[in-house]
């Protein structure tokens, strides 16, 4: 059940795979890896922010984009 207080990173763990087949499953492996990420975050510029400046294992920004607009839908 969706929840309108579930954190971008708490959806973004449910797309954790060891096969990481998606960019958004690899994605989700780093954002795991990543001590510093701001995990009770909800604000997209925050995120944004955040990645541009410190998560060298995001290839793209497009990436992120795409994951927050399938957490936005399942808010």
């Amino acid at each position: 059940m969706p929840s309108k207080s579930r954190t971008f990173y708490g959806w973004l763990m449910t797309n954790r795979n060891s096969v990481a087949a998606t960019e958004i499953q690899q994605f989700a492996n780093n954002a795991f890896l990543d001590q510093s990420f701001p995990k009770q975050s909800t604000d997209f510029d925050e995120l944004s922010n955040y990645l541009e400046g410190s998560a060298s294992y995001l290839m793209s920004m497009t990436i992120f984009d795409e994951a927050w607009s399938e957490y936005q839908a399942s808010r």
